[in-house]
């Protein structure tokens, strides 16, 4: 059976080394993320600023994996 995941919206804040983020979510907590293999593998930038959607998993509510980058509104990507 599979784990339950809790899929949440945030704002990258801070670059890590390893691929890792520093990620704030719309309910102002802080959780460390990393990237999935499939943005890595499309060569999807991410950077400080972006908003990211992020797979979060029951027992471990700090850390997760980010699943999707949001398009940002005032940008033409």
């Amino acid at each position: 059976m599979k784990e339950q995941k809790w899929i949440h919206e945030g704002l990258i804040t801070e670059s890590l080394p390893n691929g890792m983020f520093r990620v704030r979510l719309d309910n102002e907590d802080l959780i460390l993320g990393y990237v999935s293999g499939r943005i890595r593998r499309s060569f999807i930038r991410i950077l400080p600023g972006d908003r990211v959607k992020i797979e979060v998993s029951r027992y471990d509510s700090t850390r997760g994996r980010i699943i999707y980058r949001l398009r940002n509104k005032d940008s033409g990507d």
